[in-house]
């Protein structure tokens, strides 16, 4: 077979199939044309079953929450995996020790926002052989930099070849792949400039790579699980590829022990079994790994998002990458939560505030501002505001006693809300700089779930163990019905796809961690999406700071909210998570593709990058 339909064929080798196809009815010459017409009819409802028993949102908790790098799930983390597939593959089929050259394309919002997410390079360190888990984040610029003073990269780390950065390298900013707009094409050469293979791949959000012949339909979960292909040997013949196609079909099914296409069908799952939905978020985990297993891998992805967290708090760059030069909030935040200046008297390891002492050094309208003015302050200030305007006495008679003027603004007393904004600013921060962070479930909204975890630890949890798992698995659960559902792209749904999921799953897990009923953890979801719907996705300058950064902040403290209005209630709520998601999938479908990540429109067009 030529190497390059070898490799087409591996495309189908390489995809997550959606149900398994029915065997062929293998029958002799009967002459009943009825028999055999109700054999057919017996197996296309076998197969029509087969699907619909595999046509469910369950997919692995640890898929959803990955280790990645910064700054975006879709244009980073995917890239990166996508060309360590493809080397992958040119391996396998022994392929890459053949190849001179190589040429890469990326499309639609890849190129059009690629620059400021860091796409390029993230690609180029995946076809080197790198991972999102464990690149040296430290090394990228410099080796993308001798790529460009050399003219070659080394495919898979292994085998050195032609490559222009600036040449071989194309992004069409005004072409789009007719799958998804995040798609990408390689192609390798030989010394002749004959093409050996060529593949394309598709980020979809969240980290998830699909592959030019997945098909990607309303309610199919199909996207690579890991980065491990097939078979330990490559296909030599079609059979072998049949086989193989077949074990990996098999492979990737997600065998759901408890089953849940939908919100209604989580909820009434529970109440039937009597289970938390954490709990049965975990007991599908089980067929994947063992308890043990899980366990671990929940508590490493939690400490990944801690430690963004502290990295972002205590972090002595002053400013972020980009033309933007927007400077990092979150260290100056965090000390000022540390000292104490809120006032904060509320419990826990970050800090025992203590209230600053008001009248020493004070002038006087700072005392009027907190209401500790003494007469003469209060003269002075009088003294003070009168300045030359065209009100008349009577005019400024009617002021007298309504309003204080204040030099600058009163320190809130909400410590609450500083700690939920920090936690969240601090990880975005980490992430726009290309930090480590967790897809949760993107890249762009990675501060919201870590805030409002973090959060909950620190101020109000009596089990954090647990408390850890369960706010976990329960924000997974929804994140899957949303991955099912719509999307966690962006660049389909726009901003609502990233921190309007990341907020409706916090929300749901903030519920449950605070011992609400599974309907309360459902309408908690409901409520933090449904105040998001619309949201776009305008990136300034193409990076992941304005408006990223603070959406997440304020995604957090809507989750908070969201989650405390539905524990006042009984969990019956008018408007329902699967209307909800729904309609976000079609507010997403009617909005305008330049609100979807492509930086042409929003804040992208209407702030000045200079």
């Amino acid at each position: 077979m030529p190497l390059l339909r070898q490799l087409s064929a591996r495309r189908s080798l390489s995809t997550t199939a959606a149900a398994p196809q029915a065997e062929p009815q293998k029958s002799g010459k009967t002459g009943n044309n009825k028999t055999n017409s109700n054999s057919k009819d017996e197996a296309a409802a076998d197969s029509s079953a087969a699907k619909e028993s595999t046509n469910h949102a369950v997919v692995s908790t640890f898929d959803l929450f990955s280790i990645g790098v910064g700054p975006s799930s879709s244009h980073t983390v995917g890239p990166m995996r996508a060309g360590k597939i493809f080397v992958q593959d040119l391996v396998e089929h022994n392929v890459l020790t053949k190849v001179a050259s190589i040429k890469v394309d990326l499309y639609g919002s890849l190129a059009l926002t690629g620059i400021g997410h860091g796409t390029p390079n993230a690609t180029l360190m995946g076809l080197e052989g790198e991972l999102p888990e464990t690149v040296p984040t430290e090394t990228i610029i410099t080796r993308v930099q001798a790529m460009h003073d050399t003219n070659a990269i080394t495919l898979n780390g292994m085998h050195r070849v032609r490559f222009n950065p600036d040449k071989d390298m194309t992004l069409h900013y005004y072409e789009s792949l007719p799958q998804h707009p995040n798609g990408m094409r390689f192609t390798v050469f030989d010394g002749n400039g004959d093409m050996l293979a060529t593949n394309e791949y598709f980020s979809i959000g969240g980290g998830f790579v699909v592959n030019e012949n997945t098909q990607v339909a309303h309610g199919e979960n199909v996207f690579y699980r890991d980065n491990k292909r097939v078979a330990d040997s490559p296909a030599t013949g079609s059979d072998a590829e049949y086989a193989q196609m077949a074990e990996r079909t098999q492979q990737d099914l997600v065998t759901a022990a408890l089953p849940f296409r939908t919100g209604k069908d989580l909820v009434d799952l529970c109440q039937r079994e009597g289970l938390s939905i954490a709990e049965v978020v975990f007991l599908n985990e089980l067929q994947w790994r063992s308890r043990e297993e899980v366990i671990d891998a929940a508590f490493r992805i939690w400490g990944v998002m801690d430690d963004s967290i502290r990295r972002g708090c205590l972090s002595t760059e002053r400013k972020l990458p980009g033309r933007l030069n927007v400077h990092r909030r979150a260290p100056n935040l965090y000390q000022n939560l540390m000292r104490g200046i809120y006032g904060s008297s509320e419990k826990g390891s970050l800090s025992s505030p203590q209230a600053p002492a008001l009248s020493d050094g004070m002038s006087s309208m700072e005392k009027l501002a907190y209401g500790t003015a003494t007469t003469k302050d209060q003269g002075a200030f009088s003294a003070s505001s009168l300045l030359e305007t065209s009100l008349t006495s009577a005019q400024r008679s009617e002021l007298t006693g309504v309003f204080k003027r204040r030099q600058r603004a009163r320190r809130p007393v909400l410590p609450q809300l500083d700690y939920l904004s920090v936690y969240a600013i601090a990880v975005n921060e980490e992430n726009a700089a290309g930090g480590r962070v967790v897809t949760a479930p993107t890249n762009g909204a990675a501060g919201v779930i870590p805030a409002v975890l973090k959060y909950h630890l620190e101020f109000l949890s009596e089990d954090p163990s647990r408390d850890i798992l369960e706010f976990l698995f329960t924000s997974a659960a929804i994140g899957m019905l949303y991955k099912r559902g719509a999307s966690i792209s962006a660049a389909e749904m726009g901003c609502q796809g990233e921190v309007g999921v990341a907020c409706s799953m916090s929300a749901a897990a903030f519920a449950a961690v605070m011992g609400g009923t599974p309907a309360q953890v459902e309408n908690a979801a409901e409520i933090g999406m449904e105040h998001n719907l619309g949201l776009t996705c305008d990136p300034v300058d193409g990076l992941v700071q304005i408006p990223c950064i603070e959406r997440n902040a304020l995604g957090a403290v809507k989750a908070v909210t969201a989650a405390q209005l539905a524990l006042q209630g009984d969990g019956s709520h008018r408007v329902s998570l699967d209307q909800v998601i729904e309609t976000m999938r079609q507010t997403g479908q009617d909005m305008m593709s330049k609100y979807k990540e492509t930086s042409q429109g929003g804040l992208a067009v209407n702030v000045p990058v200079c």
